[in-house]
């Protein structure tokens, strides 16, 4: 479990300069460069989030169960996950109706995949991994709440259109194919 909180403590810890510091880090960008930025910023990050994944992994094998999740919750999570994925592909497609009425749909995404798992799972590794994403993604959606939204692409129609049909595509690729891979638990 170290391992795991370490790399979550170097992740979210990151991804909350801009709650926190955000002055500090605007001083950053402007002292070392936008570019270079990104790129430490990256880096930290990634090696955070494969401290937190491999810690995570390595918890799963002697657990310390807190409570037993009823199947059903399963298909909770199955259900919570659709809005997730198409949450954060509305992120990232310009010219949406989500992004444009929402402003942070990443960060909502984060929120229903860290609640929807923190349903299905028992053990106290999962209640740390998915409580910490979803004690951020709270904070973090506050925060940006308060900043001044980026200018964007005017939402219409085909931007809505293509970020829920790449949304349930990607949906599908990862809940019947992918997720096993990448975490060695079958979805259902």
């Amino acid at each position: 479990m170290t391992v795991m909180l370490l790399g979550l403590l170097i992740f979210l810890g990151v991804h909350s300069v801009r709650i926190l510091a955000d002055d500090w880090r605007g001083a950053q960008i402007q002292r070392m460069g936008e570019l270079p930025w990104k790129a430490a910023y990256s880096v930290v990050s990634i090696i955070g989030l494969a401290l937190a994944i491999w810690g995570y992994g390595q918890m799963r094998l002697d657990p310390v169960w807190v409570w037993q999740p009823p199947v059903g919750l399963r298909h909770a999570v199955s259900l919570l996950m659709l809005p997730a994925f198409v949450l954060l592909v509305a992120a990232y497609v310009p010219g949406n109706h989500l992004k444009a009425r929402l402003g942070h749909p990443m960060i909502l995404a984060v929120k229903l995949w860290a609640f929807a798992h923190l349903l299905a799972n028992g053990r106290l590794g999962d209640i740390v991994f998915f409580g910490a994403f979803l004690l951020w993604a709270v904070f973090d959606f506050r925060a940006a709440r308060r900043r001044p939204r980026p200018e964007s692409a005017a939402p219409g129609m085909a931007g809505t259109v293509a970020t829920v049909v790449i949304g349930l595509v990607a949906y599908y690729l990862f809940a019947f194919h992918l997720h096993v891979w990448v975490t060695g638990v079958p979805v259902m």
